[in-house]
């Protein structure tokens, strides 16, 4: 018995530091410069994300074109988006999609209808995006429903 305990202890004291070590591709520890959100906005228009994008709380013009879904960023979600995730949105539109939107709208096969903008965007303006869509993301707080007891 005792050493059943031992061995399902040092199983578990194994796996908790193999998770410690990181993995050489692992986003940890990487961050961007300090954004600024106005430059942000002005990013935002002239690369013409409000073509395709709004955001919520804000208002620009939209250049949408008939044919183009628009998707919206931004507002109230039941998690936090984080930055890292924003980075990755911009820069590797692909990773994930939109959900609640037609496949056919916003994708082509597996790929994004997102243009990349990797070659054309510095790291100042990516920085500045990522600041300005950041700050128009509210958590809304998860209220259990509360069940009173059977008497």
């Amino acid at each position: 018995m005792v050493n059943d305990v031992k061995k399902v202890l040092g199983v578990v004291l194994l796996s908790t530091v193999a998770g410690c070590t990181s993995d050489p591709k692992s986003g940890w520890g990487f961050t961007l410069p300090e954004g600024d959100a106005v430059r942000g906005k002005a990013t935002f228009v002239e690369l013409k994300c409000n073509a395709c994008h709004t955001v919520a709380g804000v208002e620009l013009d939209q250049t949408n074109p008939e044919e183009v879904a628009t998707v919206a960023l931004g507002g109230t979600k039941g998690y936090v988006v984080t930055y890292g995730e924003l980075v990755t949105s911009i820069i590797n539109p692909s990773h994930r999609f939109a959900l609640g939107y037609i496949s056919e709208e916003i994708k082509e096969g597996e790929v994004s209808k997102m243009r990349l903008y990797n070659d054309e965007m510095t790291v100042t303006q990516l920085s500045d995006l990522v600041t300005f869509l950041q700050e128009h993301y509210q958590v809304e707080i998860y209220v259990p429903t509360p069940f009173v007891p059977y008497y």
